[in-house]
């Protein structure tokens, strides 16, 4: 990161699909209609897909083959309208992603018996349009200032530019792509695999010792685009934890002290203790109850200090936005370019504001202190922008899909719910407050992250800023209105918080929150973590000052240290891919020029298409899911043969072979 980022009303470097002298038809009644329908489905399908298998599929490029697909029948429509349009998809699948992540704790805490519409599309809303509110200066910071990959939005740009052409590059998506869908269906869908292959071993009578990967040839792609660098710092960040933090845990930790269900009681040292327990389970089990919390201790420092570094490109972001306000007013708002227009300073300021109007009256219907609701409000806006900015950041930093939201959101539940319990907040009332507040910033976070993805697409494509940010709005709103029934009507069928729909994220929300009021929660390795970044922010900055090549971004590592080890070691061949080739170009002699752009560009569309097909396979095996229930319901011999690991160890050396054979071929 740029110790002095550049001012943020500097026009950007990069040359647009479509140049910002060319204007064509974007916003239209189509585009709405069609962005909105993709919201709704890509909402509902990642609603039941978060709380059933603990994670969301990313929409962007998804939504963006389906609009080319549907568009194409449409005369005159363009790429800018294809952009729209998964502008708008990608809300719905963002906002569905915060709301799972928390709301569902109020069921499980037992405040709720079934999710209030009104209180449910107040919180959802609102905090979904303060997310895209928060991203418009952050889209200057962040795309224009800082040189950050983007890897969804890179990919989801260069799938558009494609589709554009007709050709120049379909052929090597569709190649990926193909690969990227087998590598779902076979371990997700058909089950003739597992999706990790990971082995752990006991040391010692009790320390587990663990590696291991994911089979997922789009994370190939996503390490491959984020690069070496950064690659290496989350794996860094990933060993730390499972090398070094887990065997120090299971050797001299006090397991009888974390709660890992607060509904029975039961402890960490509950589950070590069984006799049987594998020492794969074990490493899991303590990552997920104790040192997972490292990660976010160093996403709180991590977080920090990144808004302090970036506090010019954010400050004259703001500034270069009420400049064009002003310039608009006297008529000299026609000299600013067209992908250089965001919506207008004083119309966000004023969203802002009656945004958090509802959002305070709600607030007051729970804890009933008009004086705590207005700090709660305070404390939700200054948390949201805060986190939005920083998932925004990690965004960029090594894409959506890995973007550790729920991590942002223990660290806004547990700051929030450690200020109520001050101002003297009791146990009943204080772990519902302190999960609304969360539900709004979790909701800002995630469509925060979602939609400069996107934005950075459109940067790419040539969009123009104003009118992506509206369609924005336009997904998050319609994803708000529908999100109450689609959950109720879950909860009915499934029973939200049950073995057939745990809801793991909100779960863990609600404990962290009633942590805080009664006990067990895992403070000193929050401390640690804390500390551990400290560390890590002062290696980069010695890595600056003598002007070194290799750094060591606060925040990647932070995301290595709370995501799961195997999610670390694709991004990690990723990398390794990109700096082999880069080794090849130079053997070749080509340190720069046509050859270079070229390997560069054959490499990045190789990536998006395994990011592509993964993606869209993800959506399309999540259907007979969620309509039956069942996670086996195409599963072959009812998924007996998913611990097998070397079909997937096979899939992952064909993606990286490919990857690197695809980057470096020459073509006419």
């Amino acid at each position: 990161m740029a110790s002095d980022p550049p001012p943020a009303s500097k026009p950007s470097s990069v040359t647009p699909f479509i140049p910002a002298s060319q204007s064509l038809v974007e916003l239209t009644i189509g585009v709405v209609v069609l962005g909105s329908i993709l919201s709704a489905v890509l909402a509902g399908a990642n609603a039941y897909l978060g709380m059933f298998a603990g994670m969301t599929v990313s929409a962007s490029i998804p939504a963006a083959v389906i609009s080319m697909g549907i568009l194409r029948f449409v005369r005159g429509s363009n790429i800018l309208q294809n952009n729209l349009v998964q502008t708008s998809a990608a809300s719905g699948e963002g906002l569905a992603a915060g709301v799972i992540f928390t709301l569902p704790a109020l069921l499980i805490l037992g405040t709720w018996s079934r999710f209030s519409y009104v209180e449910t599309t107040l919180i959802a809303g609102f905090g979904g349009i303060l997310g895209v509110l928060f991203t418009i200066p952050l889209r200057r910071a962040l795309i224009i200032d800082q040189p950050l990959q983007f890897p969804e939005g890179v990919a989801t740009a260069e799938v558009l530019k494609v589709g554009a052409t007709h050709g120049g590059g379909v052929g090597i998506i569709a190649l990926a792509a193909v690969v990227g869908a087998i590598g779902k269906i076979g371990a997700t869908g058909l089950k003739l695999y597992g999706e990790t292959a990971a082995w752990a071993t006991y040391v010692t009578g009790k320390t587990p010792l663990y590696v291991g990967s994911n089979l997922s040839p789009a994370l190939i792609g996503v390490g491959y685009i984020v690069g070496l660098n950064v690659a290496l710092v989350i794996f860094a960040g990933a060993a730390v934890n499972r090398w070094i933090a887990i065997p120090l845990f299971a050797e001299l930790g006090d397991a009888t002290a974390i709660i890992v269900d607060r509904a029975s009681g039961q402890t960490l040292a509950d589950l070590l203790a069984d006799r049987d327990l594998t020492a794969l389970v074990a490493a899991d089990e303590i990552h997920y109850g104790a040192t997972r919390y490292l990660g976010v201790g160093c996403m709180l420092v991590g977080g920090f200090y990144a808004l302090i570094r970036l506090r010019r490109s954010l400050l004259s972001g703001i500034k270069a936005g009420l400049d064009a306000y002003q310039k608009t007013r006297v008529g000299g708002g026609h000299t600013m370019l067209r992908t250089e227009r965001d919506m207008p300073m004083n119309i966000i300021l004023v969203l802002i504001g009656l945004s958090v109007i509802p959002l305070f009256f709600i607030f007051h219907h729970f804890v009933g202190s008009w004086g705590i609701s207005a700090v709660m409000a305070v404390v939700m806006l200054v948390a949201g922008f805060l986190f939005a900015a920083v998932a925004s950041y990690m965004a960029g930093l090594v894409g959506s899909s890995n973007n550790p939201v729920s991590g942002i959101t223990i660290a806004t539940i547990l700051t929030s719910a450690l200020l109520l319990l001050a101002m003297g907040v009791g146990p009943e009332a204080g772990p519902v407050a302190a999960i609304l507040i969360g539900g709004v910033v979790c909701c800002a976070a995630s469509i925060g992250a979602d939609n400069v993805q996107d934005l950075k697409a459109g940067q790419l494509v040539g969009s123009t800023p104003w009118k992506q940010q509206v369609m924005q709005i336009v997904g998050v709103v319609v994803a708000a209105l529908l999100m109450a029934p689609l959950l109720n009507l879950l909860h009915e069928a499934f029973t939200i918080g049950s073995k057939a729909l745990s809801a793991p994220q909100a779960n863990l929300m609600g404990s962290v929150a009633q942590g805080v009021f009664q006990g067990g929660l895992p403070k000193l390795f929050i401390g640690i973590g804390a500390v551990i970044a400290l560390v890590v922010i002062a290696l980069d900055l010695v890595a600056e000052k003598a002007g070194w090549s290799f750094r060591t971004p606060v925040m990647a590592f932070a995301v290595g240290v709370y995501l799961p080890f195997d999610l670390s070691t694709p991004i990690l061949f990723g990398g390794l891919i990109a700096w082999a080739i880069d080794r090849a170009l130079r053997a070749e002699g080509a340190a720069g020029g046509e050859r270079r752009a070229t390997v560069e560009r054959q490499g990045l569309l190789f990536s998006a298409g395994l990011i592509t097909g993964e993606a869209l396979m993800g959506l399309v095996v999540a259907i007979p899911s969620a309509i039956s229930g069942d996670a086996k319901v195409i599963a072959i011999a009812g998924g007996a043969y998913h611990d097998l690991m070397w079909p997937g160890m096979i899939l992952v050396a064909i993606a990286m072979t490919m990857t690197y054979r695809a980057a470096l071929a020459k073509r006419p």
